[in-house]
């Protein structure tokens, strides 16, 4: 039986909340990579840490084991191997277990990995599970647990140290004939800190980076976060979002070169660590026409947030989850909307109207992300919802070629609005948005990530119009009888992010992701 986890805050560290850009570069969706260095070093190191079990604080001795190169080269990802981490139970915890009717237990293990380069520091975590263990009669248990670790790319030459912090350890009880039903009340949940007398300070392994490590042969395929692993030497995506073979690593180019707004911060907005900017367009279906909008790309700057842990949800030993939130606004000349666009319909079949139309956003844009990645065959599902509350403007009209004053306030008179999935959480008038990536470990990502961009659809209903028309004209009625109404479908393509700031721990592949002036370098298309 799988029983919930309990809801308690786990400790900054044992949760490894990632509060840098970094930190997503270290994650890399927690695709492991081999290093190509020729010889390994085999780190066997015993720690003290002090756990919070339900049935008191104790002192734990935890062993951690793993193989990590040698040497590794400046640019050049790798992963230590071999991973396991061993804890002894004290006898009180087995205690506490036996007073459930359990007969066995299974462990899992989220031990918070500092990993630094000179200044630069970042936080992984080191995932593992084990198989049922029989529990004693009586005295202590010994657990390991076993899990692929995330890759790390060192970003330039100097030593890169890797050092156990905080440690969470979940104890699953359970019948030993694996029978239906559970044992106890729920997994024993502790939250472990590094004792102070640790021999130095926890450190795991130092692995100096340089330009000659052995057996290296250039930067492998380290993917992005989230990413797609790209050949050797591979270049940025084209327009199209392919990969293009002659494309230069950094490419040139500034928005005066291409046919789009300009998407960049400013000094009265200045990029962080976390922020990225790209480019979405699309289309906007009109029901009561029969027709689309075509949406032109407009900016999106995106700041981003903390991968997370739910403590809310069933502990899985088979699957890791991670959620992701961050925030966004659309920027065109300093206003959060989108570049004006023009659409032609015949309203009520016969009557040519064109309008002229910006989306103007009107409160918080919110990026809801939801990652869960299979151990069993390395398989990640990545659902994401947009949420962004969206006021059409009508800034110019015309009716059978003859233009009409709409005045400086013709307008939905509320957001246009989605059926959310979760209006408790989420109430208001907004737009939502959905998309969904699949992608097998080591293999490009088919569908929609925040940071690699993809497909984002959705319905929405479009309100009423008012505040259309001057010198006592109404065009409410017209708009709102020609444009209004429920069922109303849209599709968005969001490109390839671009980060201003470089990040501390970089792969190949984010690199060349921005012009020379720091915006988007993938432009995407517009799909129907």
């Amino acid at each position: 039986m799988r029983v919930q986890r309990a809801a308690t805050p786990r400790p900054r560290r044992a949760r490894a909340q990632l509060t840098s850009m970094a930190a997503f570069v270290v994650l890399a969706a927690l695709i492991p990579t081999t290093a190509s260095a020729a010889d390994t070093q085999e780190v066997d190191a015993e720690l003290p840490y002090v756990c919070a079990f339900p049935s008191g604080t104790a002192p734990v001795t935890v062993r951690i084991s793993a193989e990590f190169p040698e040497r590794t080269r400046a640019g050049e990802a790798f992963s230590p191997t071999g991973v396991t981490t061993t804890v002894e139970l004290p006898a009180e915890v087995v205690a506490d277990l036996a007073a459930r009717d359990a007969s066995e237990v299974r462990a899992g293990s989220a031990l918070a990995v500092d990993v630094a380069q000179g200044s630069a520091t970042a936080t992984a975590t080191w995932r593992g599970s084990s198989d049922p263990f029989a529990l004693p009669e009586s005295g202590p248990l010994t657990l390991t647990t076993k899990g692929d670790v995330p890759s790390v790319t060192g970003r330039s030459d100097g030593d890169l140290t890797f050092t156990a912090g905080g440690l969470a350890i979940d104890l699953t009880p359970g019948p030993g004939d694996d029978a239906g039903g559970g044992a106890g009340t729920g997994p024993l949940t502790a939250d472990c800190t590094l004792a102070e007398d640790a021999p130095d300070m926890g450190l795991l392994a130092t692995v100096p980076a340089g330009p000659d490590a052995p057996g290296a042969s250039g930067p492998p395929s380290a993917p992005a976060p989230g990413g797609t692993s790209p050949a050797p030497g591979s270049g940025p995506r084209d327009r199209q979002g392919e990969r293009s073979a002659e494309a230069p690593e950094n490419p040139p180019g500034t928005a005066a070169d291409r046919d789009v707004p300009p998407c960049r911060y400013d000094e009265q907005n200045p990029p962080t660590p976390l922020s990225l900017n790209a480019y979405v367009t699309g289309y906007a279906n009109v029901k009561k026409q029969k027709a689309a909008s075509y949406l032109p790309p407009s900016c999106v700057l995106i700041e981003g947030g903390e991968f997370q842990i739910p403590v809310d949800e069933p502990f899985d030993p088979e699957h890791l989850v991670m959620t992701l939130e961050t925030s966004g606004e659309f920027s065109y000349q300093g206003r959060k909307e989108t570049p004006p666009y023009d659409s032609t319909f015949l309203s009520f079949d016969f009557t040519p109207v064109r309008t002229t139309m910006v989306l103007r956003q009107t409160g918080p844009m919110r990026i809801d992300a939801r990652m869960k990645m299979r151990f069993s065959d390395s398989f990640i599902t990545t659902e994401t919802y947009v949420r962004v509350p969206l006021i059409a403007h009508v800034t110019a009209l015309q009716v059978n070629g003859t233009p009409l004053d709409v005045g400086s306030g013709c307008r939905t008179a509320t957001s246009l609005t989605s059926a959310d999935p979760d209006p408790a959480k989420h109430p208001g008038d907004h737009v939502v948005l959905y998309g969904k990536a699949e992608q097998v470990i080591g293999e490009d990502v088919t569908g929609y990530t925040v940071l690699t961009g993809g497909p984002l659809s959705g319905e929405v209903t479009i309100p009423a119009f008012t505040g259309c028309g001057t010198d006592g004209e109404d065009l409410d009625r017209l708009l709102t009888a020609s444009v209004s109404g429920p069922g109303n479908y849209i599709k968005q393509v969001q490109g390839q992010t671009c980060t201003p700031l470089v990040p501390v721990f970089e792969t190949p592949d984010t690199r060349g992701q921005c012009t020379e002036d720091l915006q988007p370098y993938q432009i995407p298309v517009a799909e129907r």
